[in-house]
């Protein structure tokens, strides 16, 4: 796929590619790539993913920001 081959390494990305049974998707960053896969690093770890098995990708934007959940709304 075009699109991997190109983003600079450390992109943030969502990845649709095929496995046996159905497609799965990868999201994370783009930390890898040779001629034949590319690397996303999840939060599960690092998954490689053929560029014959994609299906669909693009970038991303970076993920919202947490709020701290320590204290409870205040009352209106």
């Amino acid at each position: 796929m075009k699109l991997l081959r190109e983003l600079p390494l450390g992109t943030r990305v969502v990845v649709r590619y095929r496995i046996e049974g159905g497609f799965t998707d990868a999201l994370g960053n783009l930390v890898a790539r040779d001629e034949t896969t590319c690397t996303v690093d999840t939060r599960r770890g690092p998954v490689v993913v053929g560029f014959a098995a994609v299906t669909l990708a693009k970038p991303v934007p970076p993920p919202p920001v947490r709020k701290s959940g320590g204290e409870p709304p205040a009352a209106l």
